[in-house]
């Protein structure tokens, strides 16, 4: 048994997360590397390794000829008198299997054998790091600040480094070395120096992520993450529904004392985040999306993706928010363009009046049950009738109640 070997490998796989058998394989590449190195050639070397004890048989196999003067190829061909001192049971004619001593290998070819050994372990651990993250990518990993790299910082992730770009970078955000920060798996590619692996601390992907390890009920499945718009550093709107009606949506996303919502909301720095219910009448779900700003009327229009809302007017500015960042952000999160007027602007402008909505196509009828002609008519005398006869019957009921004072008074 080849202990040393065997422990070689047992450290490496460990330590290296590489396979027993890939280094195997990589061991048999190289004799036969080795072998083509020392003898010019290695078609007919065979390398054989026991998987268990680690011994190693390296042999070539070669044709017997009959006398020396016939031996054309000395690596593919042996003479019967050199054949028989190997095997009492060769033949002229037949096969022979010769082995080969590694020790016989010169110094270079050995040297090439030990590089093919190390290329492939580097092959093999870049690999491994490329699946390790490529399994991670569109999720969020925690790391630790390197350096700055002129404007992009250098994250170590642990067996590999990321690098946040300058245009994924937070605006005002600054860190420091050694500070653990969590960011974004953009991308990663495999380079043939090893994985690029971008990061991100801007996309609203992010957020969404944040929820999903704070939040159980979102982990769980009970709540989830309809749609997400993001000022990255500013403000976030995150739209969330749940099909239990056990469940309010919202306030699992707070948490109690808004402990749950306050630990993303410190791990982002600051950033404001509104948690709003998702609907699926988009009347409604808009009217949410502008919270916190009181909506009077939605006008939505789902073909067109447009919507006219009328707020009060002293809700104007906040319904728009901060350069317009409450109705934008309220726009990305329902997909809908959306216009908002005061009350006294939306009294004369067309689109924000219920007035504008009860006309047909043609614009000239209302939306109302149409009667046949005589119809009306028909039933406006049945209702008078029907109030001339309530009259006579409370007339009657009166009398009845004079009557019936008068007997209690005698």
């Amino acid at each position: 048994m080849n202990k040393e070997l065997m422990e070689a490998l047992n450290i490496l796989e460990k330590e290296k997360e590489i396979s027993k058998e890939t280094l195997l394989e990589a061991i048999e590449n190289s004799l036969l590397t080795a072998c083509k190195n020392h003898f010019g050639k290695a078609d007919n070397i065979t390398v054989q390794i026991d998987r268990e004890t680690c011994d190693f048989l390296v042999y070539a196999t070669k044709d017997v000829v009959a006398a020396y003067e016939d031996v054309e190829d000395d690596v593919t061909q042996i003479c019967i008198d050199d054949a028989i001192q190997i095997s009492k049971d060769a033949v002229i004619g037949d096969t022979i299997n010769i082995e080969i001593k590694s020790k016989e290998f010169g110094r270079i070819a050995t040297q090439n054998a030990k590089n093919v050994i190390l290329q492939k372990i580097r092959e093999e651990e870049r690999s491994v790091v490329y699946n390790q993250f490529f399994e991670k990518e569109k999720d969020v990993v925690t790391g630790i600040v390197q350096r700055y790299i002129g404007r992009n910082i250098s994250i170590n992730l642990g067996k590999a480094d990321a690098v946040l770009n300058e245009t994924e970078q937070v605006k005002g955000e600054e860190f420091k070395p050694t500070e653990r920060i969590k960011v974004y798996i953009l991308e990663v590619k495999n380079t043939p120096k090893g994985p690029r692996i971008l990061v991100s601390r801007t996309h609203p992907e992010l957020v969404k992520r944040l929820f999903e390890a704070e939040v159980t009920e979102i982990k769980d499945g009970t709540v989830e993450v309809m749609s997400i718009a993001r000022e990255a550093g500013s403000r976030t709107k995150l739209a969330v529904r749940t099909n239990n009606p056990n469940v309010d949506a919202v306030g699992a996303c707070v948490g109690m004392n808004g402990a749950r919502v306050n630990a993303i909301v410190e791990e982002l720095r600051g950033e404001k985040i509104d948690i709003v219910n998702w609907d699926e009448n988009p009347g409604n779900f808009i009217q949410n999306a502008l919270s916190p700003a009181k909506i009077v009327a939605v006008f939505a229009d789902p073909d067109e993706k447009t919507a006219k809302v009328v707020v009060p007017d002293y809700q104007l500015s906040l319904a728009i928010g901060k350069e317009g960042q409450n109705a934008r952000l309220a726009a990305r999160l329902t997909g809908y363009k959306i216009d908002i007027k005061s009350e006294t602007q939306a009294k004369d402008a067309e689109g924000f009046r219920y007035e504008d909505y009860m006309y047909d196509e043609d614009g000239d009828v209302y939306y109302e049950e149409e009667y046949e002609e005589g119809e009306y008519e028909e039933s406006e005398s049945e209702d008078i009738e029907y109030v001339e006869e309530a009259e006579s019957e409370l007339e009657v009921v009166e009398s009845q109640e004079e009557d019936y004072e008068e007997e209690i008074e005698e």
